[in-house]
Parts: structure tokens; sequence; C-alpha cells
């Protein structure tokens, strides 16, 4: 008798339910030593040992099966292995007991299946005849489609058992479930013949594979991609043979995806046709011809990559793939190539859903089809000169790529082995319950079962999610590399066994890869990597990431052009290449801020040292922390024009922090226009400090003859500055008490002068506008004025435009009690205690009207005009400026400088209906972010919707849009201000 077996045995084997493993186990009699020994390699032991015996209870001669078990080692470890693997086809082979046999022949379950052998094989299923010129299934329509069924899962098994037990390689496992999706397809089309009936004689119909099964590496379950094209036999009218053709095609997909009480096989998928599932489901050759001379797009050439007659009129199927295969070898030629790939690689991501993304091995970071892109894109550029590239099959491409020289031999072999790991990954889980699935569990006992069947019995679950993360790493690194390392090689000059591109074959690449200029990049990267110094070593190092990041921005050659010269700026220091080679961050952001702002690269060109922000935290300084800084840089240096050059420097560090910030959405813009108001109110009072400790001296002054205050207007008086505007300020002065008046008058000019050429003066920093043109008398007037000054004008001349400006007067720099002083006389003149009157209402309406027809420059479209385009920011800004004319003398918080504060006011106060102020505000927050987006993007000044393409492109992807998406981005904008236009004509018209 024997020994029951131990706990220890029974974990030792890989069983988890010990109990019913003991029962199982001390069950299978003298099959026992056969079996365990077997089942400690499978995937799931337990699974396979209740499958076995419920197999056993099923097959006719239950002893003559034992005995087998006992004395067939080879079959029993086939069989137990793909019980082991595969729940579906453990139930398949219950119902279908005398299928096991098929894991009984060592020459047919060690053999690759031939595709003919089992084309017949299939065909003979539905009762049609092999060796016909047009099969038709003669067994009945149920009977054939079930036997089908039945009859592909019988010539599965011996291929799963080799895949499991024999080790087959992954390519030779897709090929051959390849051959065996094409054998299906012919016997799907033969009872298709039957069903169609003698009408389906009046046309000719090949069955053209795609994808996967097109390029021989289909998995275990996965839709089978086809086109159909036909031809109609002699003496048929065109109709005829098109609505036969149809009925052919639909009745073939139909019985592959039923569903019967034998399950089914896989759907069969069209999609991939001209027009998609919109298009007709067949095309005689001269239609498809024609549609893709003229119509097709970049991703459908790149489809035909893999496309095989595999059923029906082959020769027809044959002349297809001839007429394509031109064109998709000039296909990397087309206009809009780039655009398009960009396309393709964010429809694949978009595919993903959210939730899955962590765990997709196909379409995640690093999966199946970062290796499959890369390899095709390849292939579409250096297949149009070397035939020898044109393999449709992944790893079989990729071995001739990396032959070629297109990719390093190191690099091509460790892609291999990653694709090979991953695509039976793949496989694994796809067999357990024969479903289509990319998603890696994340349930141990699933893991578990993983683990074992890819050959890790330590660990398994620990170890196949370590062995995968790997690979996913691996595939991303080489992903990233495989495009550029080359373009390195052909360029720097880089000593090594691998064959490297031409000098052309790199052009051709940068050209597929977006550069407008590639031999100009060319050039650039030469500069960079040539000879032998560190410098170079580390950019042979960071290039391969660093080109990607361009080429998937909007202008990739402006970003290689700026990092030559700010790498040229900065090559012998010690910290830069070491930050952008160990802080991805910093390297990442320096690569998309060179590819889309101008003003940010010419900010950094400057003081090319600012790259250190780009590590740190971008969250603006406070006003305390900058005017501390200044006012210490001023207290430092004794002469105004170095104090104030070293103010320069702080405000442009600055302006590259706010700059960046917006750039990487860490800053919003009303956050971005707070913080360029307080560097503005910094700058201008260190200025003024500086200016004023100058004059005094110069002029034998022991303290300044007068108080200054400066009164900050429009968009900077109320917080809403952009990165191209001008400081408008009012310039008001106080006589100290025993001070000449005209002395100190004329200091106060001097001050003002001063204070604006300090800041205006030609140097390595941006240049601060400081624009006095709304003061009293504008040009015509004194530069600055004292307070009675200010007071006897408003009270004798002053206008409704100029109680309009005042409402964003703000007094923000200088003397604390002369800026009280100056509010204090101000604020009754701009919030009228009882509104403004009816004609002053209309002078108000007048002057927009005249703002909008005569401001607007010559040529400019209203409707993309950020600033006085319909429902623009000065539509906006004049609808609150009059509500606060009219109430903000019975409302007090109405008296806001700031437009969206105001606004919010407004709503509370129940001025402006909830729902039409959150129309203007969601409109004055786009427009003021496309504003700041086109100054970033152009480097200057922008007032409307750029459009030079480029720009345009990378002005949407600074707002979040996909790169090309520039439509989507110009149709939010028309949609958002329509709207607020509609609101502006019913408050600010009335």
């Amino acid at each position: 008798m024997r020994t029951p077996p131990s706990a220890t045995y029974l974990v030792r084997v890989g069983f988890e339910d010990l109990e019913s493993a003991r029962t199982g186990v001390e069950a299978l009699g003298a099959a026992r030593e056969t079996v365990v020994g077997a089942l400690g390699f499978v995937a799931d032991p337990d699974l396979a040992l209740r499958t076995l015996h419920d197999l056993a209870d099923a097959v006719d001669d239950p002893d003559a099966f034992w005995t087998v078990m006992a004395e067939d080692a080879a079959t029993t470890a086939r069989l137990v292995h793909v019980l082991g693997a595969s729940r579906a086809l453990g139930e398949h082979l219950v119902r279908h007991p005398e299928h096991w046999v098929a894991l009984c022949d060592d020459d047919l379950s060690c053999t690759r299946a031939t595709a003919w052998g089992m084309r017949a094989s299939l065909l003979e299923s539905v009762g049609a005849d092999p060796e016909a010129d047009q099969p038709v299934a003669t067994a009945p329509d149920a009977e054939a489609v079930d036997a089908l069924r039945v009859r592909y899962r019988r010539l599965l098994l011996p291929l799963v058992a080799r895949d499991l037990c024999h080790g087959e390689r992954v390519d030779d496992v897709a090929a051959e479930l390849s051959d065996l999706a094409a054998g299906t397809l012919e016997a799907a089309l033969a009872v298709a013949r039957a069903r169609v009936g003698d009408e389906a004689s009046s046309a000719r119909l090949a069955v053209v594979a795609m994808g996967k099964c097109g390029g021989h590496e289909l998995n275990y379950v996965s839709d089978v991609d086809v086109i159909f094209v036909h031809e109609g036999a002699d003496g048929v009218d065109d109709h005829d043979a098109t609505r036969a053709a149809t009925q052919l095609a639909a009745q073939m997909m139909q019985v592959c995806s039923e569903h019967t009480a034998e399950g089914t096989i896989w759907p069969v998928d069209a999609g991939l046709r001209p027009e998609g599932n919109q298009g007709p489901l067949v095309r005689t050759l001269a239609s498809h011809e024609g549609y893709y001379e003229r119509w097709a797009k970049t991703w459908e050439f790149q489809a035909l990559l893999k496309a095989r007659p595999v059923a029906g009129d082959l020769d027809l199927g044959a002349r297809f793939v001839e007429m394509v295969r031109p064109l998709v070898w000039s296909v990397a030629e087309r206009e809009g190539f780039v655009s398009d790939v960009r396309a393709m690689r964010r429809r694949v991501v978009d595919h993903i859903p959210t939730k899955e993304a962590p765990r997709q091995l196909k379409l995640g970071a690093g999966g199946l089809r970062d290796v499959e892109f890369a390899v095709q894109l390849l292939q579409l550029v250096h297949g149009r000169a070397d035939e020898s590239v044109r393999a449709p099959t992944t790893l079989s491409a990729l071995a001739t790529l990396t032959r070629g020289g297109y990719v390093g031999r190191e690099d091509g072999e460790a892609l291999h082995e990653a694709y090979a790991f991953l695509r039976s990954l793949e496989h694994r889980i796809q067999l357990h319950q024969l479903r289509r699935t990319h998603v890696v569990p994340d349930d141990d006992s699933a893991l578990r079962r993983l683990g074992r069947s890819m050959g890790f019995y330590r660990n398994p679950a620990a170890t196949l999610e370590k062995e995968w993360h790997r690979r996913r790493r691996l595939v991303r690194r080489l992903h990233e590399k495989i495009f550029y390392r080359p373009l390195l090689e052909a360029v720097a000059r880089i000593p090594g066994p691998d064959a490297r591109l031409t000098l052309a074959q790199a052009e051709d690449r940068l050209s597929a890869l977006g550069y407008a200029d590639p031999r100009a990049a060319l050039r650039h990267l030469e500069a960079l990597t040539a000879g032998v110094s560190r410098s170079a070593r580390i950019q042979r190092t960071l290039l391969p990431v660093m080109l990607e990041w361009f080429a998937d921005s909007p202008d990739p050659d402006a970003g290689l052009f700026g990092f030559r010269r700010i790498s040229e700026a900065l090559g012998d220091t010690p910290w830069y290449l070491r930050a952008l080679r160990d802080e991805g961050q910093v390297a990442e952001r320096l690569a998309r801020l060179l590819s889309t702002s101008r003003f940010a690269t010419d900010l950094l060109e400057r003081e090319p040292e600012g790259v250190k922000i780009l590590g740190q935290d971008l969250t603006p300084l406070s006003q305390e922390a900058l005017s501390e800084e200044m006012m210490a840089t001023v207290q430092r240096r004794a002469d105004a024009a170095d104090a104030v050059r070293g103010v320069r420097g702080i405000r442009r560090r600055e302006l590259f922090r706010i700059a960046v910030g917006e750039l990487f959405g860490e800053t919003d813009v009303e956050q971005a226009g707070q913080a360029l108001t307080s560097m503005t109110d910094a700058t201008l009072e260190a200025t003024l400090q500086a200016a004023l400790r100058d004059r005094a001296r110069a002029e034998g002054f022991d303290t300044p003859p007068v108080r200054m205050a400066l009164i900050a207007m429009g968009r900077y008086g109320g917080c809403e500055l952009s990165y191209a505007s001008d400081a408008d300020v009012m310039f008001v002065h106080e006589v100290v008490e025993g001070a000449d008046v005209q002395t100190a008058s004329a200091f106060a000019m001097a001050i003002a002068n001063d204070v604006r050429s300090l800041l205006a003066a030609p140097g390595s920093d941006p240049v601060l506008e400081v624009d006095a043109d709304l003061r009293p008398e504008g040009r015509q007037g004194p530069l600055t004025r004292t307070l009675e000054s200010y007071a006897a004008y408003y009270a004798k001349w002053s206008a409704v435009w100029e109680a309009q400006a005042l409402l964003r007067a703000e007094a923000v720099v200088g003397d604390e009690g002369l800026r009280q002083r100056f509010t204090a006389l101000i604020d009754p003149l701009r919030y009228p205690a009882e509104g403004l009157a009816g004609d002053e209402v209309v002078e108000v309406r007048r002057i927009k009207a005249r703002v909008d027809t005569e401001r607007l420059p010559r040529g400019a479209d209203q409707h993309t005009h950020f600033k006085l385009g319909r429902g623009g920011l000065t539509d906006i800004e004049w609808t609150v400026q009059l509500l606060q004319m009219q109430w903000a003398g019975r409302v007090p918080a109405l008296r806001h400088p700031a437009t969206l504060p105001a606004l919010t006011a407004a709503v509370e106060a129940d001025l402006v209906a909830e729902e039409d102020a959150s129309v203007l505000a969601a409109a004055w927050r786009l427009v003021s972010r496309m504003r700041n987006a086109a100054t970033l993007v152009r480097g200057k000044g922008a007032d409307a919707m750029p459009g030079d393409p480029v720009e345009r492109a990378c002005m949407a992807s600074l707002l979040g849009y996909d790169v090309g998406d520039t439509d989507r981005m110009v149709n939010d904008y028309l949609r958002t201000t329509r709207r607020a236009h509609a609101v502006v004509d019913r408050i600010f018209w009335g």
C-alpha cells in the first residue's frame, strides 16, 4: 500500500488545496508517480489534477486511460500541462474525451502541423472537398458550424502541448496559430458558400489577412483582421457579383464569430477596410486601387505592411498585395506622414482604459505595441530603399533591421528577448479561458498560475511581476534608443562592431520623425557628440531620450537647436550635464521648453544657469521674498545702474520661473497674473529706492526732497499682467516740508525719468517698459504731479473714461502714506455714490463702440483676437467695469481692481446671474490662458491666435491639447467666446 502523500510533499509539487490534492493523488493508483512528477511543472497543479480525474470519468475506457498515464510519461506530461494552463481546453476535453489521444502520438504532438494539413482537416470537418477550387460545405449548417469549432480546438491541442511542454518558440506558435486561422477562414467560407447557394459562384472572393494574422504572429485569442477583395465571374453583372461577394463575406464572418453550443472561435474584423466600418464590406481590385491612391491615410498603409492572402481566391489576393506594395513603401514620402504617425501613437494611448493602464501588456508603456510601432516605423522609413527589412513579422523584421545596422546588435537582441517574453506572457494569459485579454491580472492566484506557466516555480507571482516590469523598462528604454542611437552613430563616428546608418539614412529617419531640416539637425548632433570628452560621452547617453522628447513636440528643430546652444554655453559646467543625466524631470522639462516656447528659451539663453530652476519648486516667490532680495541687492551696490542690473537679473530669473510654471501646468493663469504683478511691484520699488538714493546723493541732499508713489493702472493695477505687458503707472509726488517746491518738482520729474530709463536700458535681461500714458492729459501732461494737482485736474477736467481707468488704479509702490492719500482722493470719482447717470452710461458704450471699430488691427479676425475680439478680454472687462461704475458706490464689495473678484461680487449682489457670470469667467480664463500661451510660444506679445501651423501646434500643446489637435483648440475658443459675447450683449449693451 502506498504511503499517503505528506503536506510538505504536496506543497513542494505546487498544490494549494492540500486536502483535495491528497484525495486526488491517492486516487491516481499506478499512475501516481508519473502524473505527480509531471504536475510539479504545470501552471496550476490543482486544476490539472481535478480536470484529469474528470477526463478519466468521461473517456470510454478509464482503465486504458490510466494505463497510458502510468506508462507513457511524455503523453502524461503533455496532457497535464494543457489541463493546468487552460481551463477552457480542459472543459473541451471533458466534453470531447476522444480528443485526448491527439496528445499521444509523439510525431503529431512534437512536430509543427503544416498549413495545408490543417486547412484540409478543417474543410473536411464541414464536409467540403479540400481539392476543390471553391470548396463548399455539405454538412448540415448547424452541424457544420459546431464541427468547425470542435475541429479547431482539436487542432489547437497539440500546438498548446508543444508550446507548454516542449518549449516551442513564441514566433513558431504564433505562425502556426495564423495558419490555423487561415484554414478556419477557408472552412468558414465553405460554409458561407453553402448558405448563399448557387449565387456564390457569381463572384470570386479573396480574404486578405491583416494585422497579426497577416503577419503570421497571431495570439491564441485575437480578432482576425481581414480585407475582402472580389471580382465577378465571367459574364456576371457587376452588381450581382458585388451582392454575392458581400453575402459570402458577411456569412463567413458570422460562421466564425457566432456563439453555439460549442462556443465561438474568434471575431473576424473587417474594420481595416477602406472607409472602415462606414465603407462597403467588399470591393473590387480596381476600387481598392482607386481608394489607396487617392484617399488612404498613413495608418492604413502601416496596416498593409502585414497584408497576406489567406483564404478564398489566393491569386486575386496576391494581386491585391502586389498592387498595394509600392504604395506602402512610399508612404514615408507623403505629406503629413509625421503628423499621421503621431496621431497613430495617440490613438494607441487613448484606447487604454484608465483603470487598466498600469497592467496593460499590449498598449501600456513598455508594452508590445511599443516594440511593434518602433519596428514598423523603422520599416516604413528604411524599407523604401532596403527591401531586406520588409518582413511582415515583428521578430523577423527586427532581426533584419539589426543585421542592416538600423538597430544596434545588442539592442536588437535585447528587444527580441523582451518582446518574445511579453508575447509568451500574453499567450499564457489568454490560454486560461481562451479569451481575448491583454491585462496582466493582479490577484495572487492568477499571478501564481501565470508565473509557473512561464517557468518560475520559486515565488512564481513575485518573480513574474519582477521579470515583467524589468522587460517593460527595457522595452521603453530601447524604444527610445533604437530610433536615436543610430543617428548619433552616424554623425559621431562611435567605434563598434555594428553597422551604422549612412548620413542619407539618418536624414530620412530624422525627416520621418518630424524634423523639418534634418541636415541641420545632424550638424547639431555632430557638434554635441563628436570627440572623446566627458561632455560628448554624456551627450551620447542623453540624446536618445532628448531626441524622442523633441520629436514628440510640435517643433523638434527648435528644441534641438536650443539644446545645442544651451549645452555649448554650459558644457563645461559640472552640474549641467549631471543634472540632465541624473534628474529625468530636468531633462524632460528642458526638452519640452526648448521645443515649444521661444519666450522661455530666450530667457534661458540670456542666463543658461536658469536650467537649475527646472528641478526646483516652480511656485512663484512671494512679493515679500522678492522685495527683500531686490532691496538687499540695491543696498549692496552703490551705483543705481549697477543695482538695477542686479534687480533686473532677479526679475529675469523669476519671469522664467513663472513662465515654466505655467508651461508645465503648475501655475494657473490667475496665479501667473498675480505673480507677474508682485514681481513688477518689487522691481519698481527697488528701482525707485535706488533712483531716489542716487539722485539725492548726486544733487547734495541728505534725504530726498519729495515723497513719491507709483500708481499701478490697467492690467497691472488689476493684478492681471501677462508676459508681454508694460507696467502702466501714474507717478505722484509730495514735497517734503521745508523743501523748495520748484526744486522738489524737478527732482520728482528726474526720478520718474530715472525709473523708466533704468528699467529700459539695453542689457542681457528683459526690459520693463514703464508706461505713464494713462496720466492726466496723457503724453502732453507732466510725467508726475502732486496730490493737489491731481485733485484739481479731476475736479475740473475728469471725463468718464478717466473714471473708468481709475477703477484699476492701485497704489502699490513708494511712500505708504502718499499711496493711501491718493486712494482716498480717487475713490469718490471711480465709485460715484449714485452711480452713473444715463448719459454717462451712453458715453461708456459709445467709447466701447469706437474701441471695437478703430483699435482692431487691420486684417485681424474679430473672432480670434484675444483682446478686442467678440467675447474677448475687452468685452468682458468693460462689462464688469460698467457694473462697478454703476453700483460700486452702494456695493463696497465691487471695489476691486481685478476682473474676476469684481464679477463674483456682482453675482453676490444679484447684479449678474450666476450662469452669466460663469460664462464670462470661463471665457476670461480661457482667453487669458491662450494669450499667455501665444506669447510663450512666439517669444513676443501676441493678441491673436497664431496663423503659423507650428506656432499654433505649440500653443495647443501648452494648453493641454494633443500636438496636432489645433482644430479642437480653436473650436473650444470660438464656442467659449461666442457664449461670452452673447452675455456681453445683454449686460453691457442692454
